[in-house]
């Protein structure tokens, strides 16, 4: 399939399946020396190819469309990750958002360890301070964050995952927020928690890099 008509697809399945509403959400790909990016107000619902914008690594615009607002973190992103991503999901998903409001959230530990997956698709999760959406202040904690994170939790606002292909990163957010979701659903039990033991096993088994 294209890159751009699978983009297409999966950004049309973000909002089919409720991780997406409106016009909220914004995702990414590199190929060759730009950067193709869905277009700025547009809803995720029913985007097409030709309704992409395509940017330079300046953010200069390389088509008629214009880029999301957003378009500044997605190039500092993978200017810090480097070579290692190829395409960005940022969603406003319920749970995901719910835990990046919470005054008590663990910023060291944003998310308890009770599923292998999360482990290796997802952690370290790191957590940045509220910026206003579209700011440079915004851009540059992500840029510096993407040198060692794939996974970021935006403070009231939303989630950015990074991927060296599309499917990572579409899996990345997908398993962020159903970790969320399982913790809000059973945050009231007593957890059975990864042991030490069990974690070191998963990472030595599925190093992700």
């Amino acid at each position: 399939m294209d890159p751009l008509e699978q983009l297409c697809e999966v950004a049309a399945s973000f909002f089919q399946r409720g991780y997406a509403f409106g016009s909220t959400g914004n995702l990414s790909l590199v190929l060759g020396d730009s950067v193709w990016i869905t277009p700025t107000g547009g809803s995720l619902r029913n985007l097409t190819p030709d309704r992409m914008a395509r940017i330079d690594f300046d953010g200069n615009p390389l088509n008629g469309n214009k880029a999301s607002k957003e378009f500044p973190f997605h190039l500092a992103a993978y200017k810090g990750a480097g070579s290692r991503a190829r395409a960005l999901v940022h969603l406003h998903c319920t749970y995901s958002v719910a835990l990046s409001c919470l005054d008590t959230l663990d910023e060291a530990e944003p998310l308890p360890v009770f599923t292998p997956y999360y482990l290796m698709r997802v952690a370290p999760l790191a957590v940045l301070p509220y910026f206003r959406p579209g700011s440079a202040d915004l851009a540059s904690a992500v840029g510096a964050s993407a040198v060692d994170h794939d996974s970021m939790l935006l403070r009231n606002h939303g989630v950015i995952c990074l991927g060296s292909t599309l499917e990572e990163a579409v899996d990345r957010t997908e398993e962020l927020e159903e970790t969320a979701k399982l913790w809000f659903l059973t945050r009231s039990e007593k957890l059975r928690l990864l042991t030490s033991a069990e974690r070191a096993d998963i990472e030595k088994t599925f190093r992700k890099r």
